[in-house]
């Protein structure tokens, strides 16, 4: 009897063994997640789908939107449809380099923080990921700075279409319908420099700009172009997560050597 027991009592606290190693290695392995890496990495896939989708679609109805009511002659408008080609092109390879790059960002930062924190003993920094990371500072800093710029761009298109709408909320009150001055109130997009001066008709007023402000056309363009921006805007916080990040674990890579640096970046 008391060999079986004393089996009993050998083989308890091989299962407790084992248990706490499983538990051990959980916790080992979500120690080893780059979550700011991974929450930027899913914002910027967010960001650049919006501004990518929707600036796509908003482009391709304000090209309909000036031939049908702004600019009857083709060759008026013929340098801005390929400008919008051009920048849809331009489009497409932001979505895939944005894809690409944040899938490698996020890689680094699973090999910086399993390099730092040693959770692999055959797992360890060397000068070449530490120049890898180096580079990856640098590249986030100026697509960083190159955003910013893309996010006041956007900003652009917002700010015209808001105009009209004002323009158009203007028309439709009911101050404007009492006076006989209708006629008077316009849109011309002459003067943003969309289209040339000699352009016809150039401008919108009265009846014809109800009747452009009541397409879907309008309504669908102004609100992707609302969307693109705050796509822009979430690439940009993105960026700057990424920024913190790497800079972080380039700084505790760089000084492991003298001090003993965690991260979870």
């Amino acid at each position: 009897m008391k060999p079986a027991m004393e089996t009993a009592a050998e083989e308890n606290p091989e299962q407790s063994q084992e248990k706490k190693g499983c538990f051990e290695c959980c916790i080992k392995c979500l120690g080893g997640v780059p979550y700011a890496s991974l929450v930027a990495t899913i914002l910027c896939f967010s960001g650049v789908a919006l501004f990518c989708g929707c600036g796509h679609v908003a482009l391709t109805g304000t090209v309909s939107i000036l031939e049908n009511h702004f600019s009857k002659t083709v060759s008026d408008h013929a340098l801005l449809t390929e400008v919008v080609q051009l920048m849809q092109y331009v489009i497409y390879g932001i979505a895939s380099f944005f894809f690409l790059y944040g899938i490698i960002l996020l890689a680094e930062g699973f090999y910086t923080t399993s390099a730092v924190k040693e959770l692999h003993s055959e797992f360890k920094t060397t000068a070449c990921g530490r120049c890898i990371s180096g580079m990856f500072v640098f590249l986030t800093y100026v697509l960083g700075v190159a955003w910013l710029g893309v996010f006041g761009f956007s900003a652009v298109p917002v700010f015209l279409f808001y105009n009209m709408w004002s323009t158009c909320q203007v028309l439709n009150s009911p101050m404007a319908n009492m006076t006989s001055s209708i006629e008077s109130i316009c849109v011309d997009v002459r003067q943003y420099g969309i289209i040339p001066w000699n352009a016809a008709p150039g401008k919108a007023c009265g009846a014809v700009l109800g009747e452009i402000c009541n397409t879907s056309e309008f309504y669908l363009s102004y609100h992707l172009y609302i969307v693109a921006c705050a796509g822009a805007g979430a690439t940009v916080i993105a960026l700057l997560i990424y920024m913190m990040a790497t800079t972080y674990n380039y700084a505790v890579l760089k000084f492991k050597s003298r001090e003993d640096c965690c991260t979870k970046f």
